[in-house]
């Protein structure tokens, strides 16, 4: 959320945001409303100023002076319950008006209307060469036991899938050498719960734009489709020193997604599915541009350096205006290369918010001369299964078999998967 203050002060800068982002937002009706809401706040405190003074009065008056003071307080009392109940509506309004303001994108952040003008900034890794035609990870993992979609389809429906032998044993291969390889990187480990409070899928910006893709209980809590949630929720209404921060998480939750917009979009295999799993990166900073950019930076870089050490084939794409969601500053995402596909396919998404999460949580910190609202990112460290269908597909071989990337080997226990 961007302070209304910001917002009117530079009406041009937020308009030309929001229009970046292609999103339709009345910055000028929310002006007005603002206007209004701080017309009423101030017309109803001095009513109730005047309603004191009334009970001051009526406490001291003698009898037949009260009865005057008292039918004049009703009076005050019916006119300020009318605007107190009309500052209730406008309030109403306004919250949904200040929600559905997003926030302003980075000066780097191209232009485009949508995914197909993300911009390509880097490709790192040699393509895999077969000299036989590769198989997908579909055909390779039901071939070698890792996976079976039949039981999954059985049990959970479209989407289902149940992960077993090697298939189990290389996620959980890939989460302990995730704990390592990030842990080394002061981040601080975590497992979350993924049931939430509606109100913090607000907080973070899920909701209301993305309330199709998310699950819900007959409770309304959500299901949340990243630690990025309960994350950001941990610290929700907490002030922090300068000195406590930067504050560095590696959170581990199951996580879950409808999948609502992409019903006919890969609908077999691991690409999409409803249930997961997921290591993320999330940092808490001090409110300084230079100081987000920075970590954004390093955050992605990061997970470019953990795909790096698998020695899979990557690009790293910078998201469009268009592409970009409301909360959002500015985004990378990382694709790798699936051979059988033969094109690139996403692992993980690198943010930054600057305080514009922050807000909605009310996390702050002190640095000595105020009180400011911290800056917020996150990148996923790891998620699985998509990432075990990019390792199986790059790491075939013309029998059928799969070999393990040698820095998972002694995680996984064995070289090589074979039937």
């Amino acid at each position: 959320m961007l302070d209304i203050r910001f917002i009117k002060e530079n009406k041009d800068i937020v308009e030309a945001g929001a229009k970046k982002k292609h999103i339709d937002v009345d910055i000028a009706g929310l002006i007005a409303l603002d206007d209004k809401r701080r017309s009423l706040m101030a017309a109803v405190e001095k009513k109730r100023a005047e309603q004191n003074a009334f009970n001051e009065k009526i406490s001291r008056a003698a009898s037949a002076e009260r009865t005057a003071f008292i039918a004049d307080m009703k009076k005050l009392k019916d006119s300020m319950q009318k605007e107190e109940n009309e500052l209730k509506e406008v309030m109403k309004q306004w919250h949904l008006l200040m929600l559905a303001v997003p926030n302003i994108p980075d000066m780097s952040v191209p232009e485009g209307a949508n995914e197909d003008e993300n911009r390509e900034v880097k490709a790192w890794g040699d393509k895999p060469q077969f000299s036989f035609q590769p198989k997908n990870h579909i055909e390779l993992m039901e071939t070698l036991g890792m996976v079976d979609f039949e039981r999954g389809a059985k049990t959970h429906g479209f989407r289902g899938y149940f992960l077993k032998g090697a298939g189990a044993d290389l996620s959980w291969a890939l989460w302990n050498y995730a704990r390592d390889f990030f842990g080394g990187r002061k981040f601080n480990p975590f497992i979350v719960p993924a049931i939430v409070k509606k109100e913090f899928f607000y907080g973070t910006g899920h909701l209301p734009r993305e309330a199709d893709d998310l699950y819900h209980t007959q409770d309304e809590d959500y299901l949340s489709g990243t630690a990025e949630v309960p994350m950001m929720a941990y610290h929700s209404g907490e002030l922090f020193r300068a000195a406590d921060l930067p504050k560095r998480y590696l959170a581990f939750s199951p996580c879950f997604r409808r999948e609502a917009g992409s019903y006919s979009k890969d609908t077999k295999g691991l690409i999409r599915v409803h249930e997961f799993f997921k290591l993320e990166q999330l940092v808490l900073c001090e409110a300084e541009h230079a100081t987000s950019v920075a970590l954004h930076e390093e955050i992605n870089r990061n997970f470019e350096e953990f795909v790096e050490s698998l020695g899979l084939p990557y690009r790293r794409l910078l998201i469009c205006g268009g592409d970009l969601s409301a909360s959002k500053v500015k985004q990378y995402d990382t694709e790798a290369w699936f051979p059988a596909e033969g094109k690139y396919r996403e692992l993980s998404s690198a943010s930054y918010y600057h305080d514009f999460q922050a807000r909605r949580f009310n996390i702050k910190y002190d640095d000595g001369e105020k009180r400011r609202y911290v800056h917020s990112l996150n990148c996923t460290a790891v998620a699985t299964p998509r990432i075990i269908a990019a390792i199986v597909e790059n790491f075939q071989e013309a029998d059928g078999i799969v070999k393990i990337p040698g820095v998972l080997q002694k995680y996984f226990g064995k070289s090589v998967i074979t039937k």
